[in-house]
């Protein structure tokens, strides 16, 4: 007889890299099958037997579902829930819940170090002192890149949530002026200018909203043209979000002052991506780390408990769909 609490985690390994403290979690259930990673053709007989399904990113899709009908309860492990077939979950009775807010202190300080690295020329100057050009100045320092202070600059914000107004804060106590940009597809807002008038006017622009149909590519050629040739765009949020042809061309033209991403529109870029050519200069990108920080996904176990325990108490919390 399956017991009424049997877990089983399906990537585990994306989570916990060994540094995190599951005892809230086991806690929640009879027994708690962990899995490193699970590959497609793994999923429905590794969940055979289990009322939770926990998942990062490993699918779970109609058929899946359907065989496994004792899963009552999907727990995901992070914020997007696009690996799960709501409407079969729903039609089947098995609630979802997802996790929340977890890592926005993480994000927001990887936004900021991003920016920062682009303001100081910090990867230029880390590469010129290992390749010896500081031992050859002629004076006591090496400026060979231009940098500039981040205070008294304006900072655009596409996207004013709780990631967005931890960056703002953070911003701000730079001594930068913010400004909030319309997203679109989202009703018009007093407090939020058009795109085609925050581009303009702004130092450096940092993303931090979702991807869907209408914010797909909502930088492009057009857009990155109306930004200032010294601007530095930051993108922390979904690499769709940004054309990335568009903007290695930007780059490589010299319109742009720098960009950084902790995100690619195919994760991992497998089959590469137009931003990882070798020749496109004053760009950043490290591989969507900015969530990592141990306290972040340490609040992620703490939420899945939370999630858990609501729902065997008949009030479940961060419910989607």
């Amino acid at each position: 007889m399956t017991a009424a609490r049997d877990a089983v985690f399906l990537d585990h390994a994306s989570l916990d890299l060994g540094d995190l403290d599951l005892g809230p979690l086991q806690q929640c259930f009879s027994s708690l099958r962990c899995h490193p990673a699970t590959a497609a053709d793994e999923v429905a007989e590794r969940l055979k037997g289990a009322t939770v399904a926990i998942s990062n990113k490993v699918v779970l899709d109609g058929a899946t579902l359907a065989a496994n009908p004792q899963l009552k309860l999907i727990l995901v492990s992070a914020t997007g829930t696009n690996n799960v077939d709501l409407a079969a979950a729903h039609a089947q009775g098995i609630t979802v819940c997802n996790c929340q807010g977890y890592g926005t202190p993480s994000v927001a300080q990887h936004t900021l170090a991003l920016l920062l690295a682009l303001a100081t020329r910090l990867c230029d100057y880390q590469q010129a002192v290992a390749a010896g050009q500081w031992a050859k100045a002629s004076q006591f320092c090496l400026l060979d890149f231009p940098i500039v202070e981040l205070e008294g600059k304006t900072l655009g914000l596409l996207g004013h949530g709780e990631l967005g107004g931890a960056v703002a804060r953070l911003a701000e106590a730079f001594g930068m002026r913010v400004l909030s940009g319309q997203i679109p597809g989202r009703p018009a807002r007093a407090d939020r200018l058009p795109l085609d008038e925050l581009l303009p006017q702004v130092d450096a622009l940092t993303l931090h909203c979702p991807l869907t149909e209408q914010t797909r590519h909502m930088l492009g050629a057009r857009e990155l043209a109306l930004l200032k040739p010294s601007a530095l765009v930051v993108n922390t949020a979904r690499g769709g979000l940004i054309d990335e042809q568009a903007l290695a061309d930007a780059l490589r033209s010299g319109h742009l002052g720098g960009a950084a991403t902790d995100v690619l529109s195919v994760e991992p870029p497998v089959n590469g991506n137009p931003l990882l050519a070798a020749d496109i200069p004053r760009l950043i990108i490290t591989p969507h780390s900015a969530w990592g920080a141990v306290e972040a996904r340490q609040r992620i176990v703490g939420q899945l408990a939370e999630n858990a325990q609501a729902f065997f108490a008949g009030q479940p919390r961060r419910v989607v769909g």
